[in-house]
């Protein structure tokens, strides 16, 4: 019938005919996305990765060194805000799938709405309260605050791209951009935030020769300036991203068009949440790939935020350590097209097993405390961590786990759908 329509004048047509033709070619005008509308959409998501790096990298020395908490309370902090984030997601996920759309959309508003709070708990995670007792809960409250408004943000923000366009390679073209907005998001955020704070780290605050003798009040009272200028310095740092915040979430609403879903279904049997669930923790698969992205993921975050510490503190490396940060995300970054050719060329499986790499180098580093051997480990656990990155995002986790969610709900609604069909000896095709 289109080729027909083609060949025939369009005064030939009838009126429906060509009504139909010009509403697919305003769809298909409408489905292409301009280079400006996807530089737009990547910027959206570079606050979260720039915040989410330099909180990965510095937050524990931060929570030590110039909060003056104890180790034990920092680890709670730390613990419990991650596990409130992970919790969150989910019902983020539910609230969104419930909302109505507005003027704007019907993501936009969640992004927009959680933005000022966002960059407030995000700001206050990086104040030092006057009080001592209880300073803990101050950091606990807002660190768990940061992670759930992030995710409220997030999870959103990633959802935007299916309503982009109804064009997959419109989609794919936008994800592109994103992952590598990202990437540099989480370049620009150690980055920024190492040569911020650096100077609340270095030995020279802290320079006393001999231990067993008196201190002397010069000594007590350097501390009290040290631990000042710290705060400061980490407060500019937090100013800076939270600007960020608002600068990027700006660009991302003047230069983004949110699209209703044109394949949402108009009608039909909804599954509950808690039934839904119930089935996708019984896929095998599901479970077996979320528990390997959750090991790798909890390892490379282990490593993130003990780096500076151990190289501050038992490495005699804290006058180098924002460069050494800087290494690993420069070599995370410059290696992500190896990994994109290996993973090619060896399958994902093979890929996945690069993250492994961190592991005997991390073993040498602590036993070879140098600088060689730490600007070494620096380049191989940025390998390691640009595969971490890429693989959950670009093609392994979430490839396999939709893939593999979509086949099983496909063969689950076909043998449905065979056992209502009559007795037969042959099936209809």
């Amino acid at each position: 019938m289109a080729e027909t329509s083609r060949e025939l004048p369009l005064s030939t047509l009838t009126a429906s005919t060509r009504r139909a033709l010009r509403i697919r070619a305003r769809q298909a005008r409408e489905a292409k996305l301009s280079v400006l509308s996807k530089v737009c959409y990547a910027i959206g998501g570079a606050p979260n990765q720039v915040s989410g790096s330099a909180s990965a990298f510095f937050l524990q020395i931060y929570l030590l060194d110039v909060a003056l908490i104890s180790p034990y309370q920092a680890s709670l902090v730390l613990s419990l805000g991650k596990t409130w984030g992970g919790i969150t997601d989910p019902i983020v996920g539910y609230c969104i799938s419930k909302s109505k759309w507005t003027r704007i959309g019907r993501l936009m508003p969640w992004m927009l709405g959680c933005t000022p709070f966002l960059v407030v708990s995000y700001f206050l995670l990086w104040f030092v309260p006057t009080f001592e007792t209880g300073r803990v809960l101050w950091y606990l409250a807002f660190f768990s605050c940061f992670q759930a408004l992030s995710t409220a943000y997030h999870v959103p923000y990633t959802t935007l791209t299916m309503f982009l366009s109804t064009d997959q390679m419109e989609r794919d073209s936008a994800t592109a951009y994103r992952m590598t907005v990202e990437v540099l998001g989480t370049l620009i955020g150690a980055a920024v935030q190492g040569q911020i704070v650096a100077s609340a780290h270095t030995g020279s605050h802290c320079n006393v020769t001999n231990m067993t003798g008196n201190l002397t009040a010069d000594f007590l009272y350097e501390p009290t300036e040290y631990i000042t200028s710290a705060r400061q310095v980490y407060m500019i740092a937090a100013g800076i991203i939270g600007c960020l915040y608002l600068l990027c979430i700006s660009v991302l609403f003047l230069g983004v068009k949110e699209r209703d879903d044109p394949y949402a279904l108009v009608a039909g049997k909804v599954i509950p949440f808690f039934k839904g669930f119930r089935e996708t923790m019984q896929f095998g698969p599901y479970l077996n790939l979320i528990s390997s992205f959750l090991l790798i993921s909890a390892a490379v975050q282990i490593q993130q935020s003990n780096f500076v510490l151990f190289c501050t503190h038992a490495a005699d490396l804290q006058d180098h350590f924002q460069n050494l940060v800087l290494t690993i995300l420069i070599a995370a970054v410059l290696s992500i097209p190896f990994w994109q050719w290996f993973l090619q060329k060896f399958g994902k499986k093979m890929a996945a097993f690069g993250i492994s790499l961190m592991i005997p180098f991390s073993i040498m580093l602590v036993t070879i405390s140098s600088l060689v051997v730490a600007y070494v480990v620096a380049v191989a656990s940025g390998l390691s961590i640009a595969a971490s990155l890429l693989l959950p995002w670009h093609s392994c986790w979430t490839s396999w786990i939709p893939s593999g969610a979509v086949i099983q709900s496909q063969m689950r609604k076909l043998l449905c759908r065979l056992k209502k069909l009559p007795k037969s000896p042959t099936l209809p095709t």
